[in-house]
């Protein structure tokens, strides 16, 4: 690696390093009942408070976004965790007994970091796919006095999308005081270590309170850790690394793409392995869906929302296990709750809403649960029969309905700061294969009911993306059942956990093949349902497994497979299964990184020096020379394309950017259209009053000219511009005008 790759690693990882001690007495109050203390969770914890304290006050406009703000928040989170400490003597304690493990993950974080880091150094463009919305939001916070940050595509408006996790990324950024073009791609490095770990942690947890509540901790106790460390370990690389039985296709003939048949059906060649297998696949199998996971999105590289959410995601599915493990339910944890699934649905809104659907269920099952082991009790039938009888069921209810109601309260107001400036975008709940009566009804209340709107997914496609994890789930509901008759209170607390966890992501599994969230795309219209509810079904199905392998693995004589041969057929179609889901990051690390042949170093903007050199060298003096967030101009293009290079490099507010995104975002078409002719005329009338009246229009400053302008606007007319401003910056065909009057 190059020495300053290796000094910007260095540097963030102190960063991080730095929040999680600060914040590891709180975690370890939190997850007192983890093994590890819940370590790992203490650096995601105290991003996700001190990202939250900046934007509030940011939003609110109390302090300004700098790096004074940052460090008072800091300094007050130390002074926090130190009166914990004061009051809490056992904290310490805590903390001192477990420094071995968190020596251990300490060591596994920075090692799956600096991992991806080197991965990531190989192919490190900020370019291409959705790169340059997210550089774009993140280069507009950074220049950001106070909130909500100006959209870079649509001035004078606020971003209108789920920001949060940019907020954070620009947060690290100005405390590391690290350029944005590195930490773009170490966030996703660190995002990868976050996966990898945080799951390891939980499934870590998850194994040994197993061990512990069944009692088999006489067992060797290295043994017992080996057993925990083998579920975090599997668990972690199924989430960051694993994919889906799509790779069988690697030993068949190719298939069309977007076009899959059954590999039953196509011709066998496994001489020819792995037969131009393209990656991306797997996550378009099902006709016009998107069914993403984890290992896809940290190869093709987008902070996009969704990826940024993962740690918080972790976080938040390990609290709900250590409410679960604590049997009991408060105000603080309610509220605690809330606050993460507010961070969730401030980064991806999708996340908020499903595990306010996870907090509910765990939140009843603490409280419906019978408060007695009976696991201990002599008689058991007659006591939980009497149990029953004098539970009083509506106090129950009625408490659970309380804390369901503060849970929403708190999430309003947690969310309240981003709700100021901010509309969603879906327009309604689309009814899958509506009948007649309803579509010619056409709507009724958030319902939509759509004609030729009829997709579902086949059943063998369904098998080819999920079979491996069902595999384990059907082995382990049969594995229960055969020892406790699926009767609650006889199954472990992690069991337990686990079961909703898979019943969720089932759950999140089958929604899109009834409704849809509807949007602007017409043909793909439950794309997007699926990509963010199998998603997260994706990583919950990952921790499952992971554990359930290693749970059976253990106990494989109590399977219903009684003969020898039995066991060995399962267990060998269960390897291969494990060994095809394993194999896609072979494929997809080494297409899109070249076979990692061609090391480039982490900085993400280098690839223009060779794209566009002018147009790279003026970037670099915008951001040296222009303070605040100027508007400029520069040509209008399609989405997915070069065009809003200059924007989403310096966060400089454009009249428009990318189009397709700003109509999603804003709701329809009409909105930004009018400014596409509005653009042209500025850039080619020969009339200056009529193009100093258009610049006066959007408060334009600065007026760029490079190749794609002249490309996109061949009756360009640049003279003009000399009389209603001055060239300040020019290099080759490229140039900068700074029009009169400035406001800077």
């Amino acid at each position: 690696m190059f020495p300053a790759d290796l000094i910007s690693i260095f540097q963030w990882w102190v960063t991080f390093f730095v929040i999680g001690i600060i914040f590891l007495p709180l975690t370890s109050l939190i997850f007192s009942s983890f093994f590890d203390k819940g370590y790992i969770f203490a650096k995601i914890l105290g991003v996700a408070i001190i990202s939250y304290v900046v934007f509030v006050l940011g939003i609110f406009k109390i302090l300004p976004f700098t790096e004074f703000t940052i460090y008072l928040i800091i300094f007050s989170s130390l002074l926090f965790n130190f009166i914990l400490i004061s009051k809490y003597s056992d904290i310490l304690i805590s903390i001192k007994r477990s420094w071995k493990i968190f020596l251990f993950e300490e060591i596994l974080f920075l090692a799956t970091f600096i991992f991806w880091s080197y991965i990531r150094a190989h192919q490190p463009d900020i370019h291409g796919l959705e790169k340059y919305e997210d550089f774009g939001f993140i280069n507009s916070i950074l220049r950001s006095e106070y909130f909500p940050p100006r959209d870079m595509w649509f001035t004078p408006l606020s971003i209108n999308y789920y920001y949060f996790g940019h907020v954070v990324t620009a947060t690290l950024t100005k405390l590391s005081n690290i350029p944005s073009h590195i930490t773009f791609n170490l966030m996703l490095a660190t995002i990868f270590a976050f996966t990898f770990t945080g799951i390891f942690s939980i499934g870590l947890n998850l194994f040994n309170t197993f061990l512990a509540a069944t009692k088999i901790q006489k067992i060797n106790p290295s043994k017992i850790f080996r057993s925990s460390v083998a579920v975090g370990m599997l668990s972690g690389f199924l989430a960051s690394m694993g994919g889906n039985l799509h790779t069988i296709y690697t030993f068949f003939k190719p298939y069309q793409n977007e076009n899959p048949v059954p590999f039953w059906e196509l011709a066998f060649s496994p001489q020819t392995f792995p037969n131009s297998y393209w990656y991306p696949n797997a996550t378009r199998f099902i006709q016009n869906t998107i069914h993403e996971f984890p290992s896809y999105s940290f190869v093709v590289s987008d902070l996009h929302a969704h990826v940024l959410d993962m740690p918080f995601v972790f976080l938040a599915i390990a609290v709900f296990f250590s409410i679960l493990l604590s049997k009991n339910i408060n105000l603080f944890k309610t509220l605690s709750v809330s606050f993460l699934l507010a961070v969730m649905y401030m980064t991806n809104a999708w996340d908020g809403m499903i595990y306010f659907i996870l907090s509910v269920i765990i939140i009843g099952y603490v409280i419906f649960k019978p408060s007695v082991n009976l696991e201990e009790t002599k008689n058991q039938k007659i006591k939980i029969k009497n149990l029953l009888k004098n539970e009083n069921l509506k106090l129950k209810i009625k408490y659970l309905l309380t804390n369901t109601v503060i849970l929403g309260i708190g999430f309003v107001i947690f969310t309240l700061p981003f709700n100021l400036n901010f509309k969603p975008f879906a327009s309604g709940i689309g009814i899958l294969c509506a009948p007649d009566f309803l579509v010619n009804l056409e709507r009724f209340g958030p319902f939509i009911f759509e004609a030729n709107h009829c997709q579902h997914s086949p059943i063998w496609q369904l098998l080819i993306l999920y079979g491996f994890f069902y595999f384990w789930v059907f082995s382990f509901i049969i594995f229960l059942f055969r020892k406790t008759k699926l009767k609650i209170e006889k199954l472990p607390t992690p069991d337990i956990f686990i079961l909703i966890l898979v019943a969720l992501s089932t759950l999140l599994i089958i929604i899109p093949e009834f409704i849809y969230v509807k949007d602007i795309y017409p043909a793909h219209y439950r794309a997007n349902t699926m990509f963010k509810l199998i998603y997260q079904s994706f990583i919950m199905l990952s921790l499952s497994s992971g554990y359930i392998i290693v749970r059976l693995f253990l106990n494989h004589k109590s399977l219903i497979l009684n003969r020898p041969y039995w066991r060995f057929a399962y267990w060998l179609i269960g390897l291969l299964m494990l060994i095809l889901v394993s194999l896609y990051p072979y494929f997809s690390i080494n297409s899109y990184f070249g076979n990692l042949k061609n090391y480039s170093g982490i900085n993400g903007t280098n690839y223009l020096k060779s794209l566009y050199p002018n147009d790279y060298e003026a970037i670099l003096w915008i951001n040296k020379n222009i303070e605040n967030q100027p508007v400029i101009l520069e040509a209008q293009g399609d989405s997915y394309t070069d065009y809003a290079r200059v924007s989403s490099n310096t966060g400089l507010p454009t009249v428009l950017g990318w189009t397709v995104h700003e109509w999603l975002w804003r709701g329809t078409y009409d909105i930004p259209a009018p400014r596409i002719a509005e653009i042209a005329k500025i850039y080619e009338s020969q009339d200056p009053k009529e193009t100093k009246n258009l610049l006066k229009k959007y408060n334009i400053s600065l007026v760029f000219i490079g190749n794609l302008e002249k490309q996109k606007y061949p009756a360009l007319y640049e003279e003009k511009f000399k009389s209603l401003g001055q060239i300040i910056y020019q290099k080759g065909e490229t140039k900068i005008f700074k029009v009169y009057p400035a406001p800077f």
